[in-house]
């Protein structure tokens, strides 16, 4: 069970902020349907090499900010 929910169009807003704090993230890591919030984090996790409640925190951040460009 996920702590985070995130649809296909606020992924598409969100993914674009990630990519430019995270750059060296690739679009295959980057993919992503709804309902894969698991599988998200996990590769998430593993690029970033952070821990799991970093990786929800800085994609709620991004959430929360959605129509903002910063992350």
């Amino acid at each position: 069970m996920t702590d985070i929910r995130i649809s296909n169009l606020e992924w598409e807003r969100l993914k674009i902020k990630v990519k430019r704090k995270y750059n060296h993230l690739s679009d295959e890591v980057l993919s992503y349907q709804a309902g894969q919030e698991e599988e998200l984090i996990t590769r998430l996790m593993d690029r970033m090499h952070r821990d799991r409640a970093y990786v929800i925190f800085t994609l709620k951040k991004g959430l929360a900010n959605i129509d903002n460009n910063r992350l």
